[in-house]
């Protein structure tokens, strides 16, 4: 399930070039992706699974431009009220 980690300050272009080289790694066999993010003193640093990015880039594209890459899926659910009888 997609956490949304591309959503807030990614803009559509900038998730395609992580979504990019995320293909990348998998047709080279790799399956773990580093990301840096280097600012002025601070350095951070994250890793996931490169099946991970995909399906993150994936859920950010539909949020982000909803136009052209579809709408966010949302899974059906039912509830019925009261029991059923034995």
């Amino acid at each position: 399930m997609a956490r949304g980690l591309f959503i807030t300050g990614f803009t559509v272009a900038e998730v395609l070039v992580i979504q990019q080289r995320a293909k990348d790694l998998l047709s080279e066999g790799k399956t773990i992706m580093n990301w840096n993010d280097a600012e002025t003193s601070v350095s951070k640093q994250f890793v996931l699974p490169v099946d991970q990015v995909l399906e993150e880039c994936d859920h950010a594209l539909r949020v982000l431009d909803p136009a052209t890459y579809g709408r966010t899926r949302i899974a059906g659910a039912s509830y019925i009220s009261g029991y059923l009888p034995k």
